[in-house]
C-alpha cells in the first residue's frame, strides 16, 4: 500500500474515532476537543503503541508522518483564522477597564509562577541547544494561556452571556487572547534567534506588519466586506480570494520569523464584523476545518505525547507541580484581580475557573513549542496532561462554584417582565421542536392552564441546540442572534392564539443547550413547573412514537407529563377520559376537569370499561370528593359511562369519533405500558379518531385542582 493510501487509511481511523471519544465525554457533560485530544492520545505511543507495537508501526508508519504534519498545520492556518475572524470587538466592550486588570493579572501571575517552574525544569528537562531565556519564555507563555473558543462555548452552553459574569469572561478572555498571542510571539522570536536582543528585528517587522494589517488591510478588507453587502452571497472567487489571503498572511508572518498561525489569526482580527460576511465565511469553512484537518491535528499531536517516558515516580510529582502551577497561577491572579476590582466573592471565583481553561488553544502552543526544540518530548506530555486537565476541570467546578439556579437569578429574561412572576401559581411548560407546526399544543397549553379561580402562565420552551466545541453558532453573539430569531418566531406563534386576551399568559423561555433532555429537566425544576406538554412525533428509527427524544423527556422529566398527539381539529370543546383506574388515568381526569371548570361550553365524558362480570370500581377517594364538589353547572356537562368490553382500546377509539380530544393515562388497558416506557406500544395513539393526550403522572402528591374546584354551595350534592 503506497503513502497516500496509508494516509487515508489514518484520516478514516482518526475521524471515527475522535468522533466515537468526544460523543463519549460529550455525555459526561465535557467539551468535545476533550474526547479529540483523548482520541490522538489513544493512536499514539502512550496506548496503541504500548498494547500493539506492530499495529501502531503499520497503522502509522514514519514515512507517513511528515503528510499528517503538513495537513495539521493547514488545519490550525484556518483554525487560527477562524478564531480571529470570531473575535468580535463587541466582547471588548464589557467592563473593559475591569477586564484589562483582570486579564492582565491572570497573565502575568501564571506567567511569573511558570518563569520560576523553569528554573526547577531547566537543568532537568532541557538541553544547551535551548537558551534559559526562550525555555522560560515559552514555559510562561504556556501556563498563562486561556482558551477563548472554549470558554465562549461554555459560556453559551450555560447561558451565563446574559450575565456580569459572563460578559466579564468574554471581555477578560478576549483581551487576555491578544495579549498571550503577543506574548507567545516574542517567545516564538526570541527562541529562533536565541536572545532578546537578536528577536528586537522580529519585534520591529512584526509591529510594522500588524500596522499595516489594521490601516491598509482592514480599508481593503471593508471594500470586499462593502461588495459581500452589495452582491448579496458570498461567491467562490470571493472566498477564493479570501482563503489566498489568510494564506498569503500566514507566509509573511513566518517569513518575518514568528509563526504563520499568527498571519491567520491576524486577518481574521482585523476582517470587518459584518455579521453576514462573518456568518457566510465561518460556515463555509468549519466543516472541513473542525471535521477532517483538526482532528489530524489532535491525531499528529497524540502520536507526539508518549505518557510512557513519566516513569520515576519524582517525573509524576514534576507533573503534578506543573499542573498546579498552572492552576494556582490563573485561578488565584483571576480571583484576587476580581476581588480588587470589586466583584463579589462567587463570581470571582466563577471567573478564575472560566480564565483557567485551556483546550486546543493550548496544544497549539505545546506543539510550537516541541517544533521548535524548546520543549522536550518528555515536557510536552507534562503540558499536554496540564492543558487536558484544567480544560477537563472547567465545567464542573463552575456548576459547583455557580450553579445554574444562581445563573437563571442573575439574568434578565425578556420574558418575565410582564410582571406575572411573583404571583403564578400554576405553571405549564411546552418544549416547542418546531415552532411551524405546535400552535395545536400551545393552545392545549393554554387550555389546560388559564381558568377565573387561579394565576397561570404557559411556557412555550425552545431549545437551541449546539453540536459543535469551536462552530461559530456557539460563539455568545450569534448564539444570542440565534435565541433572538427564535424568540420573535414563539412571539409571531404567540399572536396567533385565540381568544387574544390569553396571549399575555404565555411567556416564552429560549435556551442554549447541547443535551435538549436534561436541559428540559433543569428548567423544569428551576420554573417549578406543574405540568409539561411535549409534542407526538415519529423518531427516524423508530416505529415508537414515543420514544427518541420524547422519550428522554418523560424518562428524566420530575414533572406530570402529557404527550399530545395532534389531530388538527380547531376546538377544544367535547373531551373524553379513558378511565382505567390508575394514578395516570387520575392525572387525565384532573386535566379535563380543569379544562372543563375554565369553559362553560365544554363537556366532559368518562369512559370505563370493565371486562363481562365485573365490578365496577369507582373513580379515587381523592377525584370523587372533588366531583362532590363541583357546581352543578359544571356537574351538568359531565357524562359517565361504563361499558362492558374485552377490548377497552376498540371502545376508546370508537368513543373517539365523537369528541375533539380523547385523554388517556399511560396504562396497559390503552396499549401504553409506563412500565416498558421506550419500548412498550402506542396502539392508542395510532388508532385514535381525535386528537390524543397521554398522561404521565410523576408524583402523587401534586394535585392540579387546587384553587380550581370550589366547595359547591348547591344544595344537591348527588354523586357521579
Amino acid at each position: 500500500m503506497n503513502a497516500v493510501a496509508i494516509v487515508l487509511v489514518e484520516v478514516l481511523i482518526v475521524i471515527g474515532l475522535s468522533r466515537l471519544v468526544g460523543l463519549g465525554c460529550r455525555a459526561i457533560k465535557q467539551p468535545l476537543v476533550i474526547g479529540e485530544i483523548i482520541a490522538g492520545i489513544m493512536l499514539g505511543p502512550s496506548l496503541l503503541g504500548l498494547i500493539a507495537p506492530s499495529l501502531a508501526t503499520t497503522l502509522f508508519p514514519a514515512e507517513t508522518i511528515p503528510y499528517l504534519f503538513v495537513l495539521s498545520q493547514i488545519g490550525l492556518i484556518f483554525f487560527m483564522f477562524l478564531i480571529g475572524l470570531e473575535l468580535n470587538p463587541k466582547y471588548l466592550s464589557g467592563q473593559l477597564e475591569i477586564a484589562v486588570l483582570v486579564s492582565h493579572v491572570s497573565i502575568l501571575a501564571p506567567f511569573s509562577l511558570g518563569t520560576l517552574l523553569a528554573v526547577v525544569l531547566y537543568p532537568q528537562l532541557s538541553n544547551g541547544d535551548v537558551s534559559f531565556t526562550a525555555f522560560a519564555l515559552f514555559l510562561g507563555a504556556a501556563m498563562s494561556i486561556t482558551a477563548f473558543p472554549v470558554l465562549a462555548r461554555i459560556i453559551t452552553e450555560n447561558n451565563l452571556q446574559g450575565t456580569r459574569l459572563g460578559t466579564l469572561a468574554l471581555t477578560c478572555a478576549a483581551v487576555d487572547d491578544v495579549t498571550a498571542w503577543c506574548v507567545l510571539a516574542l517567545a516564538i522570536a526570541v527562541a529562533r534567534t536565541g536572545t532578546i536582543n537578536g528577536a528586537i528585528p522580529t519585534i520591529i517587522y512584526s509591529l510594522i506588519y500588524i500596522g499595516l494589517m489594521v490601516t491598509v488591510g482592514r480599508w481593503f478588507l471593508k471594500r470586499v466586506a462593502r461588495y459581500y453587502q452589495r452582491v448579496g452571497k458570498m461567491s467562490q472567487l470571493l472566498l477564493a480570494g479570501i482563503y489566498a489571503g489568510v494564506v498569503a498572511s500566514a507566509l509573511i508572518t513566518e517569513l518575518i520569523g514568528i509563526h504563520f498561525i499568527f498571519g491567520a489569526f491576524l486577518l481574521g482580527a482585523v476582517m470587518p464584523k459584518d455579521e453576514g460576511l462573518v456568518r457566510e465565511i465561518a460556515e463555509k469553512t468549519e466543516d472541513f476545518v473542525l471535521i477532517f484537518l483538526l482532528p489530524i491535528f489532535f491525531a499528529y499531536s497524540g502520536l507526539r505525547t508518549q505518557v510512557g517516558l513519566l516513569n520515576r515516580p519524582e517525573l509524576w510529582l514534576l507533573c503534578a507541580g506543573v499542573v498546579a502551577v498552572a492552576i494556582s497561577g490563573k485561578y488565584f491572579g483571576t480571583y484576587i484581580a476580581a476581588r480588587v476590582s470589586g466583584i463579589e466573592n462567587r463570581e470571582a471565583s466563577a471567573l478564575g475557573w472560566l480564565m483557567n481553561t485551556r483546550g486546543l488553544t493550548e496544544l497549539i502552543v505545546l506543539n510550537i513549542g516541541l517544533n521548535l526544540g524548546v520543549i522536550s518530548p518528555l515536557l510536552f506530555t507534562m503540558l499536554v496532561i496540564m492543558a487536558l486537565v484544567t480544560t477537563f476541570m472547567t465545567s464542573p467546578l463552575l456548576e459547583w462554584t455557580y450553579p445554574k439556579r444562581l445563573i437563571r437569578l442573575d439574568t434578565v429574561e425578556p420574558e418575565t417582565e410582564i410582571g406575572l412572576k411573583a404571583e403564578v401559581t400554576y405553571r405549564v411548560l411546552v418544549p416547542v421542536a418546531n415552532v411551524d407546526t405546535q400552535k395545536g399544543l400551545i393552545q392545549l397549553a393554554t387550555a389546560i392552564a388559564l381558568n377565573n379561580s387561579q394565576s397561570a402562565v404557559v411556557h412555550p420552551l425552545s431549545l437551541v441546540e449546539l453540536e459543535e466545541d469551536y462552530a461559530f453558532q456557539s460563539m455568545p453573539a450569534e448564539a444570542d442572534r440565534l435565541m433572538d430569531k427564535r424568540r420573535q418566531q414563539l412571539e409571531q406563534l404567540i399572536t396567533t392564539l385565540e381568544p387574544p386576551d390569553i396571549r399575555a399568559f404565555v411567556q416564552p423561555l429560549v435556551r442554549v443547550t447541547n443535551d435538549v433532555a436534561r436541559a428540559t429537566e433543569q428548567i423544569t425544576s428551576q420554573n417549578k413547573i406543574d405540568l409539561m406538554l411535549v409534542g407526538w412525533h415519529r423518531p427516524a428509527f423508530s416505529t415508537n412514537r414515543l420514544g427518541g427524544r420524547v422519550g428522554q423527556i418523560l424518562s428524566m422529566a420530575p414533572v406530570d407529563v402529557g404527550v399530545y398527539v395532534d389531530r388538527g381539529q380547531s376546538a377544544i370543546e367535547k373531551l373524553l377520559v379513558a378511565y382505567s383506574g390508575n394514578i395516570h388515568d387520575d392525572l387525565a381526569l384532573e386535566l379535563a376537569l380543569r379544562m372543563l371548570v375554565s369553559s362553560e361550553s365544554r363537556t366532559l365524558s368518562i369512559l370505563r370499561v370493565v371486562q363481562a362480570g365485573q365490578t365496577n370500581s369507582e373513580l379515587s377517594y381523592e377525584l370523587s370528593g372533588v366531583m362532590q364538589n363541583l357546581s352543578r353547572k359544571v356537574r351538568d356537562r359531565i357524562d359517565i359511562q361504563v361499558q362492558q368490553s374485552a377490548e377497552p382500546i376498540t371502545v376508546a377509539v370508537e368513543a373517539s369519533t365523537h369528541v375533539d380530544l380523547t385523554i388517556a393515562g399511560t396504562s396497559r388497558a390503552w396499549g401504553i405500558e409506563r412500565q416498558t416506557l421506550g419500548r412498550y406500544t402506542d396502539q392508542l395513539a395510532i388508532q385514535c379518531k381525535s386528537s390524543l393526550l397521554i398522561t404521565r403522572r410523576y408524583s402523587q402528591v401534586t394535585s392540579h385542582l387546587a384553587s380550581v374546584v370550589a366547595p359547591s354551595t348547591d344544595t344537591d350534592k348527588s354523586g357521579v
